[in-house]
Parts: structure tokens; sequence; C-alpha cells
């Protein structure tokens, strides 16, 4: 007897449902937008059949979001969207939730000979790593987005994340082992003239695949990231000042997702929004009050185009809308 799907595995298997008997697309067409096998799509196709998701219509499951993810996704544009239910968790208990849905989203991705840029300082980013089962596919590479922030214990886990990660993948890792944030140019072009690694992983962001990218909304995250490699409050208030509501691994954007360029820009280490919008697939995970805003910037300048959030922040979104 098969063991019982659960809740990640319910929601990828009611979302080709949906796209297969309600809107008439054939198996490689969904296997195309979602990035996953034909293989694979007739897999899940079957294992609706046997958990009676499909019968006359599509019956998502109880606690899954698939009619809000359809209308974000045909709203602003967005490949695929993951909803999650993370109703009474705090901070850290929703990176857990958002790191599980990625983890599963990651799972059946489609890795063979990719580059994968990976944000080794969040902790959704990080929450993934940690439940992740190996892939089938093997990567090329894991390469860092950003360099360190914070405290050097944050630092550790960060580099400790990206080689769990290039394990899982059968990857080689690229570290961007050197600060995320420097307090000069001349000190940025001191750091990158003699470290040589370092600029091979800042030329590897040119060509990347898949990005899973981190957000912000424009303030010290915690008090570990106060203390290091880090914008001050100082700066953040400034760069608000000039219509930042959120960053992409410290690349500020206004509510409509707009580029807001200042001289902060020269004092980060890590990914450009144009390397961002270079790879195929932009993997964005966010939640929580602090971050629509933030989450809602970045979808409407479609620096992401996969989107895992809790059901609060995508009613936010529908409710806002896309930038007009």
């Amino acid at each position: 007897m098969s063991p019982e799907p659960d809740l990640d595995q319910l929601r990828m298997m009611t979302k080709v449902s949906h796209l297969y008997h309600n809107r008439g697309m054939v198996q490689s067409e969904i296997a195309r937008q979602l990035g996953l096998s034909q293989a694979r799509v007739s897999r899940l196709l079957s294992a609706a059949e046997e958990a009676n998701i499909v019968r006359t219509i599509i019956v998502p499951p109880p606690g899954l979001n698939s009619d809000l993810e359809q209308r974000l996704e045909s709203e602003f544009g967005l490949l695929e969207v993951h909803v999650v239910d993370a109703t009474g968790e705090d901070e850290k208990e929703r990176a857990r939730t958002l790191g599980r849905a990625l983890a599963n989203v990651f799972e059946i991705m489609p890795i063979e000979d990719k580059n994968i840029g990976f944000t080794s300082w969040s902790n959704s980013m990080r929450a993934f790593v940690d439940v992740l089962n190996r892939p089938h596919a093997k990567a090329k590479h894991i390469i860092e987005m950003l360099g360190g922030v914070g405290k050097p214990g944050v630092q550790h886990l960060a580099t400790q994340a990206t080689e769990s990660l290039a394990n899982l993948t059968d990857a080689a890792p690229q570290f961007l082992r050197v600060p995320g944030v420097v307090p000069s140019v001349s000190v940025k072009t001191a750091i990158l003239d003699s470290d040589s690694f370092a600029r091979s992983t800042l030329e590897a962001l040119n060509h990347l695949d898949i990005a899973l990218v981190g957000l912000g909304n424009c303030e010290i995250r915690s008090e570990v990231m106060a203390e290091g490699n880090f914008f001050t409050e100082e700066q953040f208030a400034k760069i608000r000042e000039l219509g930042a509501v959120g960053e992409i691994n410290l690349r500020f954007i206004d509510k409509d997702g707009r580029p807001v360029v200042s001289e902060l820009d020269d004092l980060v280490i890590g990914v450009t929004l144009e390397q961002v919008k270079k790879a195929d697939r932009r993997i964005g995970v966010s939640g929580g009050e602090a971050k629509r805003d933030a989450a809602l910037a970045a979808v409407r300048g479609g620096w992401i185009n996969v989107f895992i959030t809790d059901e609060e922040t995508a009613e936010y979104l529908l409710e806002k809308g896309p930038a007009r």
C-alpha cells in the first residue's frame, strides 16, 4: 500500500490536475510550464485520481490554496505559485514552513547541469536545505549570490547551507567568502583585486539558470545583522526616502518593482538585479506582514517568477494588484 501523500504533494497533484482537466492543457505543456518532466506529470495525474482529487471537477483537499495560487499566477503572470498555511506561526516557524514548501518544489524541478544561485543567509533558504531530499538529477554549480552578512556565526551557518545544498545536488559549490556590504568602494576594490575566488563567483552569476533569491524590507533583520557587513539603519532610512520598499539580495526596488539606484549599490558584493533577471526560474520565498510590500514589489517588477508565500501575503498581493 502506497504511503499517504503529504500536503505539498497534494498541492502539486491538484495544480497539475487543474491544468490538465480544467484548462485542457496536454501533459507536455504542463511539463514545460511547471518545469517538470512529462513522466512526472503523468504520475501526478495518476496519483490525483487515486487520492480522489479528480472527479467530475477538481476538488482541492482541505487546507490547500489552489484557487488562490491560480489567481496570483494569472494576475501577475507568474510561472508558479505555492501558498502555504502559516496561521499563528512566529517568524522562525514560518521560515521552516516556507522552507519545506520550497523543498517540495525543488525536488521535482529539472536541475540537470544547471547553475543554481543560492541566498545562503536567508532563514527560509537554510530551512529548505535542512529538509531537502536528494534530487535524482545532478546540478552543475551552487553559487552564493551575496557575500557574508552579520556576525561570524551567521556566516558560518550560511557556508554550511551552501555546502550542504551542493552535496545534496552533487554540484560544485562556489562560495562568496567576502563581506556582503563594505564601507567604501576603495575597500571593495581592494578585496576583489586580492581574491580571485570571489571574482570567479561574481562572474559565474552571469550564467544562472535558477536563482533562489532573498527578499528584504529595507530594514535591519535582527541583532545579528546589525553588527557586521550590513547596511546601517541610517543607510536604510535614506534609501527608503528615495522610494525603496524592498530589496532583492540587497538591491533596492520601489513599490512597482523599479530599481532604486543609489551609492549603496556600489557597496554590495553580490548578484545584481540584471544578473537575477537572466535566470530562467527566479524563485522567491517570503511571508509575514513585514515583508508584504517587498514581496509585492518583487512580483510587480518581474524579479521573481516562482513565488512561495503564506495565505495572508497572497491575499494582500491580489488586493493591491499589478503595477498600474
